[in-house]
């Protein structure tokens, strides 16, 4: 089955959320934005969600493997030039493919 790793953008608190699944992301998005996930989640902080910006991948392992380089790098400006530059989307997507 088919992955999607996303990133998810909301205004009123100006942070991004990082998530892998294996719904669609228009399913996962309602459930962030309606509190599913409960009060302690980070995504609970808000429900103004959207989505920055979603990467398919060829399954859900590698959609996870794909999540944790993004998180691993710590930085806003690493998730806002993965929206700038396709070119660096293919280039973390080749090196999480067979990790």
């Amino acid at each position: 089955m088919k992955g999607t790793t996303y990133i998810l953008y909301s205004k009123s608190v100006n942070r991004y959320y990082i998530g892998a699944t294996q719904e669609g992301i228009q399913k996962r998005l309602e459930s962030h934005n309606e509190g599913k996930y409960g009060g302690k989640s980070y995504t609970s902080m808000a429900t103004d969600w959207e989505v920055y910006l979603a990467i398919e991948c060829d399954d859900y392992s590698h959609a996870i493997r794909l999540e944790r380089k993004i998180k691993s790098m710590k930085s806003r400006v690493y998730i806002e030039n993965l929206k700038k530059y396709k070119e660096l989307i293919e280039k973390i997507k080749k090196e999480t493919k067979g990790t």
